[in-house]
């Protein structure tokens, strides 16, 4: 067995470690509250693909920037001044100048309130008609972005890809000029079905990944995500995922690679729902060169707000992958990661590098003085 080696171009020739392409919305959050009864709410930022770049910059200290397209306003320069606070370089987004009303070009909102045990956390998103939805491939000089700029590693998924026949477009236009110029590109399936819904449905999400699968060299799902996105099926695999099952799942694993030979590592976290405040969360990854790997399970993970887990499992991961460590340690830093970014609120991660580490090594909660 041998490392996972993937082809990273150099940090001295690059102005960007990491570079994500999605949405930012504005995230408000009623607290321990509800969204229907709340009369306050707290404002974050938040993403997809832009918690990943977030997490990698204000946790691990890699450079990172954001290519999306905001609404020139009050609303859209409160998110950037929130992208700002997380270090992420914002000179890549698109300012589209606003028409007064929202008639023709907003910015995205999410209502997002956490649960608590039985009840379970519920999500409002506001998001029709926004400039990053409406982001043109043609509005992003890529070969200057990945070629003369430089960028080693690019992270996109399939929430922004679902936003829009345009953003479908832009998010292949952005993974064949990475691919061209030498940059790693992760892709997160995230298979949403109220996003395709009205623009062709489970259908439509397999055309569009399909098109994108073969410029991917990292890609994060899980089970449903590889079903319903690019039509892979997998039989006897649920949440538990016991032994019989994982090697099913890694029988999948290895037909996606078979029909997409860029691919050098696919990931998945492992989540069962015992309540909103109570999950098991583990995860595991399979590479060319080291085959299944799995992270620490942590059964009775006690959550205070789920949101953004998967997207800190991501970074992690990635970060690990940069720094060029063996997969099993790679995993290992994702779940931590994950882990503590759900012990905080909002859906951008808290955790430090330290912190990250230490729980990844197998250290306790115990407090630090």
């Amino acid at each position: 067995m041998t490392q996972t080696r993937l082809d990273l171009r150099s940090a001295q020739d690059t102005r960007y470690d990491v570079v994500a392409l999605g949405e930012v919305m504005l995230r408000l959050d009623p607290g321990e509250g509800r969204i229907r009864t709340t009369r306050a709410l707290r404002v974050w930022e938040g993403g997809g693909e832009y918690n990943v770049a977030r997490g990698l910059r204000r946790t691990f200290g890699l450079r990172a920037a954001v290519v999306t397209a905001l609404a020139d306003n009050e609303v859209g320069r409160l998110v950037e001044d929130c992208i700002l606070a997380g270090g992420v370089d914002t000179s890549l987004i698109r300012w589209v100048p606003y028409d007064g009303v929202g008639r023709e070009v907003r910015n995205g909102l999410n209502f997002t309130e956490r649960g608590f045990g039985v009840r379970a956390a519920v999500g409002v998103s506001d998001r029709g008609h926004t400039a990053a939805s409406q982001l043109r491939a043609d509005d992003v000089d890529w070969d200057h972005l990945f070629g003369e700029l430089g960028v080693r590693w690019l992270h996109t998924g399939g929430i922004y890809a679902a936003l829009s026949a345009t953003s479908a477009q832009t998010v292949l236009a952005a993974v064949q000029a990475a691919h061209r110029h030498g940059t790693v590109v992760s892709y997160d399936l995230n298979y949403r079905p109220s996003l395709w819904r009205s623009i062709g449905g489970q259908a439509r999400a397999q055309e569009v990944n399909r098109q994108v699968a073969p410029f991917v060299d990292v890609m994060i799902g899980n089970e449903e995500d590889f079903t319903a996105a690019l039509g892979f099926e997998v039989e006897g695999v649920d949440e538990h995922l016991s032994h019989l099952e994982v090697d099913a799942f890694a029988s999948m694993i290895e037909r996606v690679c078979d029909a997409y030979p860029h691919l050098e590592v696919v990931a998945t976290t492992l989540r069962t729902v015992r309540s909103a405040t109570v999950n098991d969360w583990g995860a595991l990854a399979w590479s060319r060169g080291e085959g299944l790997v799995h992270a620490t399970h942590r059964e009775g993970l006690e959550v205070l707000d789920r949101v953004g887990g998967g997207d800190s499992f991501a970074s992690g991961l990635i970060y690990g992958l940069l720094e060029g460590v063996d997969l099993a340690t790679a995993v290992e830093y994702g779940a931590a990661h994950g882990a503590l970014a759900m012990t905080t609120p909002g859906d951008t991660s808290m955790a430090t590098k330290a912190e990250v580490l230490k729980l990844a090594a197998g250290g306790s909660p115990r407090v630090d003085r």
